[in-house]
């Protein structure tokens, strides 16, 4: 799909990654839409990042996680914009979740935006595709899907459902619209890692270094506009997964 002219939301694509995402789809010529939950003055500043490419942007502030919130979202969106033509779904919430526990409140604050909030708005994205017969669908994951991580289950189960909807809406939706995505490995540190950690991390990687959000922004776009490929997911890491083999195996 050529990206110049069409219609994108990024979910959680005021900040971070996300906002990597958004600004590399605007440079690449696309009309963007910012969803965000809480970070109202980031998304306003991202939108007139947005707009001094020559391009439209719009920020929505809604929990994707409310399925009445995501209606009225796509209903801003069709006055502002028309149908939507392609959607990252980006927006997420880390948290610890050990396992077992005595509260379950993070477990849902947190599957509730990965697998039902990813639902909700993939399913509305869905019809406007379909409708214009094209559109493309990315979804954001990372190397949890293929292992376990300590303490962060709902994180984990999350995103490896995250991969199973990759595939499913692939079939659902072929021919027309291709569902793919990419898995992070270390391109942008949390706030809360210290010096000796981040550099660990990329010692853990094949490059020894860590990778940028630029980076993930550049596989989007690759996986837009590549036309032939569809459920399949991009590694995003820097060969991390290969990584433990550097020094011997077994």
């Amino acid at each position: 799909m050529n990206i110049e002219g069409k219609t994108a939301l990024i979910t959680g694509g005021a900040i971070r990654v996300g906002k990597a995402i958004t600004l590399g789809l605007a440079r690449a010529g696309a009309n963007v839409v910012i969803n965000y939950n809480s970070n109202g003055e980031q998304a306003k500043q991202t939108v007139e990042e947005v707009e001094t490419l020559g391009v439209s942007g719009l920020a929505v502030q809604t929990n994707i996680a409310n399925w009445e919130q995501v209606k009225s979202m796509f209903s801003q969106i069709h006055d502002h914009f028309g149908k939507l033509d392609i959607l990252v779904n980006n927006a997420s919430v880390i948290k610890a979740t050990p396992f077992p526990t005595d509260s379950i409140d993070e477990w849902h604050e947190i599957t509730d935006v990965l697998i039902n909030g990813s639902y909700y708005v993939s399913n509305l994205a869905a019809k406007d595709m379909l409708e214009k017969e094209e559109g493309v669908i990315i979804n954001i994951l990372d190397l949890s899907i293929g292992e376990a991580w300590p303490n962060l289950s709902a994180h984990v189960v999350g995103k490896s459902a995250m991969f199973a909807m990759t595939r499913q809406f692939a079939l659902d939706l072929q021919p027309s619209v291709r569902v793919n995505a990419v898995s992070l490995g270390p391109v942008l540190p949390p706030v809360h890692y210290l010096p000796e950690k981040i550099k660990r991390s990329a010692g853990r990687t094949l490059l020894n270094r860590w990778g940028t959000p630029e980076d993930v922004s550049d596989a989007v776009n690759f996986l837009i506009w590549a036309n032939y490929i569809n459920a399949e997911v991009l590694t995003v890491d820097g060969g991390q997964r290969y990584g433990h083999r550097k020094l011997e195996a077994g």
